[in-house]
């Protein structure tokens, strides 16, 4: 997390620590307006779609859970997806929901594959944005496009995507998009939005209710039980407002610097890390494409065990994921290309 971000955080607490709950009112009208006016900048989206969340899984969990599911439904998702956007949807078979996966094809998922699998019980398709494992950026322009003519929803954990990519969700037609904060967005842990296209919120049930449900937060003796008209209906009771707020420091860096700008700078520096890879006999495992890359590259090496690879690399300062037999890695907009090269440099040493 950056000095912003931290300081944002202190800021709330010592808030608190002076004021004590004083501020309440004053803390629910900033974060339901000026914070997520900005994160729905951040994403194209309106402010009156965003609610906060705590992790991508429970964004995830409310689309899962609050759909009005029939026996006999069906929803689509990946083979290689990744745990949060899988249980949510196993557990709906009690409900005698079918769970239908679509097979990758070399690590990539395609669009044409979803559409075969598509019946008149398709009821959402619920992929990454970005797999974690690999990288591979699903074509969302043409996924979306599918399930809008095919009337299916498509939900989106959004959590490798967010922060590293731009996206602009109102354009392309996206429904449901979850993101934790603690990634891309370098944000606290415990942060996070759920974006619930408006004209879809009603379709959907918020699993979970309490006095944040509804438009009457300091009236508690007023039992009605009336959605909030956003997507604020989502957040069933107090948020987490000291991450909150480093959330918002995040996103106003992340505005100010530009969701394409930082895109250009990622996808530079994993084409840096690429090119130096291949040349050191490493193979590239992530679908490298110009649309399908994103901030994370995957590689391995014929001979070399990624285990004991990551564990040299991190004795020498450098940190690796090891996810499927491969080395991950996932540089941000703070690094820069001389941290490539001697990422590069420690690996021929090791």
């Amino acid at each position: 997390m950056s000095l912003p971000v931290i300081a944002a955080v202190d800021r709330f607490l010592h808030d608190v620590r002076d004021n004590g709950r004083n501020e309440y009112p004053n803390w629910c009208k900033y974060a339901d307006t000026s914070i997520k006016q900005r994160i729905a900048r951040l994403i194209g989206a309106k402010a009156s779609e965003i609610a906060f969340i705590k992790n991508t899984t429970e964004g995830l969990g409310f689309v899962a859970n609050g759909y009005p599911w029939k026996p006999g439904d069906n929803v689509i998702i990946a083979d290689i997806e990744y745990p949060s956007n899988v249980y949510c949807w196993v557990k709906l078979a009690k409900l005698g929901v079918e769970v239908r996966w679509v097979k990758n094809r070399q690590g990539r998922i395609h669009v044409d594959d979803l559409r075969a699998l598509m019946d008149s019980k398709t009821r959402v398709v619920s992929l990454s944005a970005v797999q974690f494992s690999n990288g591979y950026r699903q074509d969302l322009e043409s996924t979306a496009a599918l399930c809008n003519q095919r009337g299916v929803l498509l939900n989106l954990d959004g959590i490798q995507w967010i922060g590293a990519l731009a996206i602009d969700v109102e354009h392309l037609g996206i429904h449901f998009l979850s993101a934790g904060g603690h990634k891309w967005l370098l944000a606290p842990i415990g942060t996070g939005f759920f974006y619930c296209r408006q004209s879809v919120m009603d379709r959907i049930e918020p699993p979970t209710v309490g006095y944040h449900t509804v438009d009457k937060h300091e009236d508690h003796m007023e039992y009605d039980l009336v959605y909030r008209g956003n997507a604020g209906r989502f957040e069933e009771a107090l948020v987490n407002f000291p991450g909150i707020w480093g959330l918002d420091a995040a996103v106003r860096m992340q505005l100010a610097l530009g969701a394409e700008q930082i895109q250009r700078h990622i996808l530079a520096l994993t084409s840096r890390a690429a090119e130096g890879l291949r040349s050191r006999g490493y193979e590239i495992v992530s679908p490298f494409g110009d649309d399908e890359r994103s901030g994370i590259l995957s590689f391995r090496h014929r001979s070399i065990h990624a285990d004991g690879l990551a564990e040299r690399l991190k004795t020498n300062g450098v940190d690796v994921a090891v996810r499927g037999g491969a080395l991950r890695i996932s540089p941000s907009y703070y690094n820069d290309a001389q941290e490539i090269d001697r990422f590069l440099e420690t690996l021929s040493a090791s």
